[in-house]
This record gives structure tokens, C-alpha cells and sequence, in this order.
């Protein structure tokens, strides 16, 4: 059934729901839906609508509330993903791939490593188109939010940002012992909050490391290979869904 979110803003929305946005488009032009169509709608805050389409104008549509659920895709833990900015359009990938498997925010770091430069006019355009890849695969993926991308932001900012959180992991490829990064990966079970730092390419400098280490962050090993800074994310959310789970 396809997806639609729109801000409920904790309104009595009473029998009805209107979409309008750009959403508008898609609903008449691309997928055509039509009037007596079923379709979901999210209020961004865990709660699914069951809807009929009841009228399509120029500027919106109207829907019929015929079911209210709570949505149970996400996850106990809040995880935020603080990665380093990537050449190219790697943070496309980056955003799709972990709004899929669970993050409810992602936040663009720079580090001493990164190798982009952005003035604030490009920052805040890949912002939106970043903001705009994460609906989509929150739609694509069931989710009962649209996880918030930020602005990008200094290593230091970051560092202050995750200190908030209940917990907060960054995979490094000079950590060792297995082991005990099972058993810190393990600890995500009941915490509420979860901060997950990933390199640009070329990693972290060790000088940051020992700064998220003494800010509190625990550094982990994903093993004897190294990954690329697109990967590792994915492969420690993954780990973190079933274990938080």
C-alpha cells in the first residue's frame, strides 16, 4: 500500500485527512491513484491512518480515515548517525540505506579528513535533497517517522551534540579485540538513545578518536577488514537493528 506522511501537529483531524505538498503530484500523475483508492498516511509520529481516497483537487487530496494503528517499524533505540561528509554523492546512498535500517537522525560532520568544501548555499541545498531522499525511503520502508537530516557541523559540534545521547560507538580500524566490541554492542540493548560516528574517507585522525574516546564514545572493531565509509555505517546499523530487537 503506499505511503504518505503528513503533519498531524497533534490536531483532531476528525474523519478526514488532506495531503498537499508534492505529494499531490505523485498521487494524481504518477501513480495515478484514483478516488476509492486505499493508501497510508503517517503522522510522523508512529501513528498509521488506513485511508480512502475521497476527492482530488488541483492542491490537494482528501482521504477518508478508515483505520488508526500505531506503526511498530521503529526501533527501541534512537539512533543518530553522525558521518563524516563523503565525496561524490555517496551520502545519497548513505541516507537511504540507513533510514531504511532504523536511524531517526543523520548529521553530516566535517572532520579533519573531509575532503568536500561547501559554502552554507550548496550546504543547505544538499540538505534538502538529503531531506527529500529520507521521506522516500522512509515511504519505501514502512517507517513511522521521517528521520531529521541536519545541516552539516564541525567534529567538535558534533562531539557536544552526542554527548546528549545515552550512548555512543565510533568503529575505528586500529581498534582491537572482538570480543569486547560484541559485549559494548551488546550494552545497546535498553538504552534509549545511540550515537554511531563514521569516517569520511581515509577514516578518523587518531587525535579526533582520542576525542570522541574521552568525550565517552567507545571505539569498536568490525573486524580485520577495512570498509569504506558508505559501508561501515550500514554494517554497524544492521548489527544494531537485531540487537536492539
Amino acid at each position: 500500500m503506499n505511503r504518505f506522511f503528513v503533519d498531524i501537529d497533534g490536531r483532531d483531524i476528525g474523519t478526514d485527512i488532506e495531503i498537499t505538498g508534492g505529494d499531490v503530484n505523485h498521487i494524481k500523475n504518477v501513480l495515478r491513484l484514483k478516488i476509492g483508492e486505499e493508501i497510508l498516511v503517517s503522522d510522523g509520529r508512529g501513528r498509521d491512518y488506513t485511508c480512502r481516497i475521497s476527492r482530488i483537487d488541483p492542491d490537494k487530496v482528501v482521504c477518508n480515515i478508515e483505520d488508526i494503528s500505531d506503526n511498530f517499524a521503529e526501533l527501541p533505540v534512537k539512533v543518530t548517525l553522525f558521518q563524516g561528509y563523503p565525496k561524490s554523492d555517496k551520502m545519497d546512498l548513505i541516507v537511504q540505506k540507513m533510514v531504511e535500517l532504523g536511524v531517526c537522525r543523520i548529521v553530516p560532520v566535517f572532520t579533519s579528513r573531509t575532503i568536500v568544501k561547501l559554502d552554507q548555499k550548496k550546504a543547505t541545498k544538499k540538505t534538502e535533497r538529503y531531506r527529500t531522499i529520507a521521506e522516500s525511503a522512509a515511504k519505501q520502508s514502512g517507517r513511522g517517522i521521517v528521520p531529521e537530516i541536519t545541516e552539516p557541523v564541525s567534529f567538535a559540534k558534533a562531539l557536544n551534540m552526542a554527548s546528549e545521547l545515552d550512548m555512543n560507538i565510533i568503529p575505528y580500524e586500529e581498534a582491537e579485540g572482538i570480543e569486547e566490541s560484541r559485549q559494548i554492542i551488546a550494552n545497546v540493548r535498553g538504552k534509549r538513545s545511540l550515537g554511531i560516528f563514521i569516517g569520511p574517507e581515509g577514516g578518523f585522525a587518531r587525535e579526533e578518536v582520542e576525542e570522541a574516546v574521552a568525550a565517552g564514545a567507545e571505539c569498536i572493531t568490525l573486524g580485520h577488514r577495512i570498509l569504506r565509509t558508505e559501508t561501515a555505517g550500514l554494517a554497524v546499523m544492521a548489527i544494531i537493528m537485531f540487537q536492539a530487537e
